[in-house]
Formats: structure tokens, C-alpha cells, sequence
């Protein structure tokens, strides 16, 4: 009996164990880019370790977010382009996490694969990994699943899972929001990794010519689809030190409409002015394909602001100044007022 990994009966059933193997060699590269202070050992043991630095924290509290990148992997597969959406899988668990105020330690991802193609496999990670540069935080594990029939060879889905961590003095309080209070757009660099069903019904996928070039987009159809979702970590962990922030809102899935009032207390009303916010293109050859209503579009998608900040007046000048430092073209879009606890968008 031999002593290496092989089984010819598991092969025919069409998984091969062997390409799992090359994915994981291919990755190792990848995978060592985003090692930080805290990283314990190496990929392909059964749990990923992470020492986290406790210094200076009295009561360090766990902050877990967890996301995939949905029905735009449809737009990945089909333009046979896969080193982007890795990084939108980890901004979508990461900018969830810092709404809290916490600040990301490590990423998992979990690839479902209808064959195991190595390289296909690699260059996923590759997006994962560059999203966890982007936020400061180490991938020390995940899985990949072949799942023969029950998923075309072609499809995949991406998950991925993140830690963070924060002071339990530091965790955002709503309730410090007061009237008066700025909402502060951070820009999105496009459709984000949310509303693709919308997006794929609106401009016909399937029969789409994604090479075509758009002039208002310019560039191919496909490449502004998949412009990855831009990750905020770094500059947002700067603005909590630079000024008192009350609310943070990930714009994703139900827009403006159902993200901004979830960082809202009772009793206040964020009244953002529509004029104000800067939409990019991409939004409005979605809305005319689709003839989506203004309404659905905010409700829907982020409209140009992948987060809303808000921050009490009186430092809305020095969270503006610090995001600006830090790469963010920051703008105000609006105020808290009195009232229900919604959204105004007037």
C-alpha cells in the first residue's frame, strides 16, 4: 500500500485530492504576503493561530464579521477574471467590523469549487490576500470544497470570515449622537459587491458584451462591474484617533435606506442631502438599462458612498482633514436632526 495521498475512488467520483494539494503550494505565496506580528505558525494545519497584541487594552472585546461577494462572482466567472473578487470578500467582512470601531487581526476564506482548477484557486487567494494588505489584518487559513455535481465545474462561491478586536471603552456609542451631529461620506469606488441581481437583470448579463467599452465608464463594461469593493480600515482606524465619532454605517445590501439609520438611536433622524452626494457613472447605466427609480437606486445600492460617518460637529473638520490625509476625498452629505429613527433624503 502506498504511503502517499491518493484515492482512485474519490478521483472517479471527481474529486482530486492532488489539485487541492497544487492550490495550496500555488497560494503559499500569497498567503505569507499578508503575515503580521501575531501570526502563529504556518497554513494547512486544522485552525489558524493568532497571538493578539493585548497591550494597553483593559477589557479587549472580539469583533467577528462574516460575507461573501454574491452574485458578482457571475461577472468573475463569466469574464474568467478571479484575482479582484477576493478583495471584495474580505471589505465585506473588515468595513463591517469597523463600524464598531474595532481594527481587523486575521481573515478566513472558504472557496465551494465545482473543480478544483489549482491555478483558478490561486488566483482567488491572491484577491484575498491583497485585501488583507489593504487591511492591515493576516490570512491564516481557510479551506477550499470541490463539489461535483451539485455546482457546474465552472462556479464557485466565495465566502470569508474576520476577527477583530477592540477596547470595550473604544466601541462606538450611538447613543453620543446628538443634533447638530455631521454625516461624512466616505467614496466608494463603485458598485461595491452588492445588488448584483439587480445589476445582472438590469443589463442582461448572460447575452452582455462585457469587453464592449462604455464611454462614460471608460473602459469595458466588465472591468467597471468588477471594480473591487474599496477596503476603509486604515483610514477610518486614523479618524477615530483624530476626532469623536458617533456612527459609522457599511453602506451594502438596502443603500442608504436600510444601512445609514442602523447606527441611528431612537429619536434622531439622518437627513442627507441628495444634491450632495457624487454618483458615480456606473450607477447611471445601471438605472437607465434597468429603468430602476431614483428611489430603488438609493435603496439599493451605494450610490457613490461605500460608508457614512458621523461625527459630532464641532470635529467634523479634523475627521474630514484626517481622512483626506489618508487617501479618502471625504465630503459632508448631511446632519442629524430630531425626529423618527429613518433616514431623509432630501
Amino acid at each position: 500500500m502506498s504511503n502517499e495521498s491518493h484515492s482512485a475512488s474519490y478521483a472517479a467520483a471527481g474529486v482530486n485530492i492532488e489539485a487541492g494539494y497544487e492550490g495550496v503550494k500555488l497560494m503559499k505565496k500569497h498567503v505569507e504576503r499578508t503575515f503580521i506580528p501575531g501570526v502563529v505558525g504556518d497554513i494547512g494545519g486544522f485552525g489558524g493561530l493568532f497571538a493578539p497584541d493585548l497591550a494597553g487594552m483593559r477589557e479587549p472585546v472580539l469583533v467577528s464579521g462574516t460575507d461573501g461577494v454574491g452574485t458578482k462572482q457571475r461577472i468573475a466567472q463569466l469574464m474568467d477574471k478571479h484575482d479582484t473578487v477576493g478583495i471584495d470578500c474580505v471589505a465585506m467582512c473588515v468595513n463591517d467590523i469597523i463600524c464598531c470601531g474595532a481594527k481587523p487581526l486575521f481573515f478566513l476564506d472558504y472557496i465551494a469549487i465545482g473543480k478544483n482548477e489549482p491555478e483558478k484557486v490561486a488566483s482567488l487567494v491572491s484577491g484575498v490576500a491583497e485585501g488583507c494588505v489593504q487591511a492591515g489584518c493576516a490570512l491564516i487559513g481557510g479551506e477550499t470544497a470541490e463539489h461535483p455535481g451539485t455546482m457546474q465545474p465552472d462556479d464557485y462561491d466565495l465566502a470569508g470570515f474576520s476577527v477583530g478586536i477592540v477596547d470595550k471603552s473604544r466601541v462606538l456609542d450611538r447613543n453620543a449622537m446628538r443634533p447638530g451631529d455631521i454625516v461624512i461620506a466616505l467614496p466608494s469606488s463603485g458598485l461595491h459587491s452588492n445588488g448584483f441581481s439587480l445589476v445582472r437583470k438590469a443589463l442582461d448579463i448572460e447575452h452582455a458584451h462585457l469587453g464592449r467599452i462604455i464611454p462614460e465608464l471608460g473602459g469595458p463594461l466588465g472591468e467597471a462591474l468588477l471594480t473591487p469593493t474599496r477596503i476603509y480600515v486604515k483610514p477610518v482606524l486614523a479618524a477615530l484617533q483624530a476626532s469623536e465619532i458617533h456612527g459609522i454605517s457599511h453602506i451594502t445590501g438596502g443603500g442608504f435606506y436600510e444601512n445609514i439609520p442602523r447606527c441611528i438611536p431612537e429619536g434622531l433622524t439622518a437627513r442627507i442631502e441628495k444634491a450632495a452626494v457624487k454618483t458615480p457613472p456606473i450607477f447611471d447605466v445601471v438605472a437607465r438599462a434597468g429603468n430602476v427609480p431614483e428611489r430603488d437606486m438609493f435603496n439599493t445600492f451605494n450610490m457613490g458612498v461605500g460608508m457614512s460617518v458621523i461625527v459630532k460637529k464641532d470635529d467634523a473638520d479634523q475627521a474630514l482633514a484626517s481622512f483626506r490625509q489618508n487617501g479618502v476625498d471625504a465630503y459632508v452629505i448631511g446632519e442629524i436632526i430630531q425626529g423618527e429613527r429613518r433616514i431623509e433624503i432630501l
